[in-house]
């Protein structure tokens, strides 16, 4: 993880996050005293981790940690008080946020860490691999839809067109989305 966005009012959690972040060789921290200005933050960037400590001063947190998370893309661990654990923990974990139990000791809070660093990469995987499968559908789209105009305006079958833009991906040495695009430019134009 390279940034991280660390919302507390305390100065003596801040200072406690601060160390073990910069023992994980965290890039870039940046820190918001309330959600209200942890939301504007994030509005003009994407950060990694979200690590909120409950309660803030605008509002408790769970809120705020759910609609992080409602993103997509950072994790979100929320440190909550031992009396509400139960209660804000099972109101926020089906929306994927870490929840700690108040006090955490730095080895617990290390493992939290890790733990979200580990679904971070996780999810960076899976990410990637879901854009590259909608990347293949979209050139399959392009590539059928150059079929149907070779069927349309040269009265080929779908074999013939299928083999047609093939053939032509070989002897140019350029991909198949690429010969669709021409033939797309030739025939809609």
């Amino acid at each position: 993880m390279d940034s991280v966005l660390l919302v507390t009012s305390s100065e003596k959690s801040l200072s406690f996050f601060m160390d073990i972040l910069s023992h994980n060789a965290v890039s870039e921290v940046v820190t918001a005293q309330n959600c209200g200005k942890a939301r504007r933050l994030l509005i003009e960037r994407v950060f990694d981790l979200c690590i909120i400590n409950a309660p803030l001063p605008d509002e408790f947190g769970e809120n705020f940690a759910v609609s992080v998370a409602s993103m997509g893309m950072s994790q979100v661990i929320l440190l909550v008080k031992s009396d509400v654990y139960d209660e804000v923990s099972s109101q926020v974990e089906s929306n994927g946020v870490f929840v700690v139990s108040k006090p955490v000791s730095k080895s617990m809070f290390w493992s939290v860490l890790k733990l979200a660093n580990a679904a971070f990469n996780r999810m960076s995987t899976l990410n990637k691999e879901n854009n590259q499968l909608l990347q293949k559908i979209e050139d399959i789209r392009l590539i059928d839809r150059a079929k149907c105009l070779l069927i349309e305006y040269l009265s080929m079958t779908e074999a013939q067109a299928h083999k047609y833009i093939e053939k032509q991906a070989m002897d140019l040495r350029v991909t198949k989305k690429a010969v669709a695009n021409r033939i797309l430019k030739t025939y809609e134009s």
